[in-house]
C-alpha cells in the first residue's frame, strides 16, 4: 500500500476512535511530514485523501480541521496542534442525544397530514380513475390541472393564466427546465451571493456560470444587476424574492419594483423561485415584469415531498420552449401525482395544510427566539429556517462538526455561497422536520456549544 494511504488510514482511525475530535486542527503539512518521516508531497497527498473522504476540511490560511463526528476520547497529540492553540470545537463533546436531530432537512409536516391526504389517494385507486392516472402526462398537464394551479398560485392583485402553467416532477426540476430553456452552455446567470445549493449543482450540470450579485438587507442591488450585465451579458437571473433560502429575507415592494425595472430595461429573463412563498404570499416579480419572469413553485413544501409536482408559470410565448426543455430533460410530472395534486387543491386539502403549516412555522420561530437569545440570528416569523451568523471565534465548518458531535446536523454557510473564496461563518437551521421537543433540545444544545466556544471554555 502507498505510504500516503497508510498514513491516511492511520489518521482516519484516530478520527473514528475519537482520538481526534471534531473541530481539532491537524498539524501543518510540513510539520506532519517531519514528524512522520515522509516527504512534504506525501503529507499533501495524505491531507488530500482525508479531504476526499470527507473527514477533514482545509481552510486557506487557517489550517486543516477534523469534520467527522467521533465519540470523545484522548487527544492524538502526535498529529495535532498543542491543546492551547486548538480552535473552538475541541472541547469534550459530551454525549450525543439519544435520537439524532437533522436540522439540514427541512420538510414541514403537521399532525393529521396523512389523514387529510389519504381520501384523494383512495379515490384514485378506483379502477376507472387509476386507468387515467397511470397514463403519461405532458408538460402542459391537463386543463383541470392548469386551472387548479393557476387558482392556487394566485395572490391579491395577480393570478396567472391557466395557459401559462407547465408541470414537472418537483420544484428542482422546474428550476432546471427554466434555466435549460433560457441559458445555453457557457451562459451567465446572475444570482444572490447566497443561493439555493441545488441551483449551483444544476448550473454545473448545464454548463452555466453563476455570477454573484451584490446584495443588502433588502435583496440584490439593481445596480449590481446592471453592472454584471454590462460586463458580459447575463442570460437570466435566478432570484428568491420571498423568504430567501437561507436568510429568510423577503424583498420589500420598493426593491421588487426596482429589480423589475432594471430587468425590463435590460431585457433579462428572471427565474423566480417561490417554493416557500406560501408561508408569506407577497406580490411576485411576475406581476411587475410579466413578459420576462418564469415562476417556479410546487407542492413538496405545501404538501409532502414523497408524492409531489412542480409548477412553472411562464410568459405565454415561452410555453413551447419551456415545455420542450421539460420533455428533453425527462422532467415531466407523473400523471398519478398530478391527479392527486388536483384533487388535493380542489377539495381544500392544500389550503388546510397551508394554514396549519403557517401556524406551525410561527410556533417554531418563537421556539427559536426563546432558545437562541442574544445571538445574531436572521429569520422571519413566517419562515421554516433561520440564518445564524456565528459568534467569534467559531467558523462554520468547525461549528458544524461540533454540532454533529452532539448528534445535530446543520448546514454550513459554504453550501449556499456562490463564490467559494467568500464563505460566511454562518449556518442555516432548518426548523421544519424535527418534532418540536427534539427541535427545542437541539437548539438549546447548539446555544451551549456556541457559548462555550465564544467564552473559550
Amino acid at each position: 500500500m502507498d505510504d500516503y494511504l497508510r498514513l491516511a488510514d492511520r489518521v482516519a482511525a484516530d478520527i473514528a476512535s475519537g482520538r481526534l475530535r471534531p473541530g481539532q486542527r491537524l498539524l501543518p503539512q510540513r510539520t506532519f511530514a517531519r514528524r512522520c518521516g515522509v516527504a512534504a508531497s506525501t503529507a499533501g497527498r495524505v491531507y488530500g485523501e482525508l479531504v476526499r473522504r470527507g473527514l477533514v476540511v482545509g481552510e486557506v490560511g487557517r489550517g486543516t480541521f477534523v469534520r467527522a463526528t467521533p465519540p470523545e476520547t484522548t487527544d492524538a497529540r502526535a498529529l495535532t496542534e498543542p491543546a492551547a492553540t486548538a480552535p473552538p470545537g475541541r472541547e469534550p463533546a459530551g454525549h450525543p442525544p439519544v435520537t439524532p436531530v437533522n436540522l439540514e432537512l427541512n420538510y414541514p409536516s403537521v399532525p393529521g397530514q396523512s389523514e387529510l391526504l389519504a381520501p384523494a389517494l383512495a379515490a384514485l385507486l378506483d379502477p376507472a380513475s387509476l386507468t387515467d392516472a397511470l397514463r403519461p402526462a405532458p408538460a402542459t398537464g391537463t386543463s383541470g390541472a392548469r386551472a387548479a394551479v393557476a387558482e392556487l398560485l394566485g395572490v391579491p392583485g395577480h393570478r396567472p393564466a391557466p395557459g401559462q402553467v407547465l408541470f414537472t416532477g418537483n420544484g428542482r426540476q422546474a428550476i432546471a427546465a427554466a434555466l435549460a430553456s433560457l441559458v445555453r452552455p457557457g451562459g451567465r446567470v446572475g444570482v444572490e451571493k447566497l443561493t439555493y445549493p441545488l441551483v449551483k449543482e444544476i448550473a454545473g450540470r448545464l454548463g452555466i456560470t453563476l455570477v454573484p450579485l451584490d446584495t443588502d438587507a433588502e435583496g440584490p442591488l439593481p445596480r449590481s444587476v446592471a453592472a454584471a450585465h454590462r460586463s458580459t451579458p447575463l442570460s437570466a437571473l435566478y432570484l428568491q424574492p420571498a423568504l430567501h433560502n437561507p436568510t429568510s429575507r423577503t424583498m420589500p415592494e420598493p426593491r421588487r419594483r426596482a429589480v423589475a425595472r432594471v430587468v425590463t430595461d435590460l431585457g433579462i429573463p428572471v427565474v423566480e423561485d417561490r417554493v416557500w412563498s406560501f408561508l408569506r404570499p407577497e406580490t411576485p416579480l411576475a406581476a411587475l415584469a410579466p413578459a420576462l419572469t418564469h415562476v417556479v413553485d410546487g407542492l413538496s413544501k405545501r404538501v409532502a415531498p414523497g408524492l409531489t409536482t412542480g409548477f412553472l408559470v411562464v410568459p405565454q410565448e415561452r410555453v413551447p420552449a419551456v415545455a420542450a426543455a421539460i420533455r428533453s430533460g425527462g422532467w415531466s410530472a407523473g400523471r398519478f401525482a398530478l391527479d392527486a395534486a388536483v384533487r388535493w387543491i380542489e377539495d381544500g386539502t392544500v389550503a388546510r395544510l397551508v394554514a396549519a403549516k403557517r401556524a406551525d412555522a410561527a410556533r417554531r420561530q418563537r421556539l427559536l427566539a426563546a432558545c437562541l437569545p442574544g445571538f445574531a440570528v436572521r429569520s422571519d416569523p413566517h419562515a421554516y429556517y433561520a440564518w445564524w451568523e456565528l459568534p467569534a471565534p467559531w467558523r462554520a465548518d468547525t461549528f458544524t462538526a461540533a454540532a454533529a458531535a452532539h448528534g445535530i446536523a446543520v448546514t454550513p454557510g459554504r453550501a449556499f455561497a456562490v463564490d467559494p473564496a467568500h464563505t460566511p461563518d454562518a449556518v442555516r437551521l432548518g426548523l421544519a422536520s424535527a418534532p418540536p421537543a427534539d427541535l427545542e433540545r437541539a437548539l438549546r444544545t447548539l446555544a451551549d456549544v456556541a457559548r462555550r466556544g465564544r467564552s473559550g471554555r
